[in-house]
């Protein structure tokens, strides 16, 4: 999932379900400039659904006991 956030960051926004997002991400995209902002915006965007992800669960997990 991450190299397609490097190489294909609309992609990255797609997969996950945010479709405003990716359009959005698209759209900058398609500039050559704008290519290295949208691919670290996918990057930093992944992360931080997965730090999200890893926080529930560790909050299930303290709940549990």
């Amino acid at each position: 999932m991450t190299l397609i956030a490097i190489f294909f960051p609309f992609l990255s926004f797609l997969f996950r379900g945010r479709i405003i997002t990716a359009v959005i991400c698209l759209l900058l995209q398609i500039t050559l400039i704008g290519w290295i902002p949208a691919a670290v915006w996918a990057l930093i965007s992944l992360q931080n659904a997965r730090a999200d992800k890893r926080t529930e669960s560790l909050i299930r997990a303290v709940n549990e006991k």
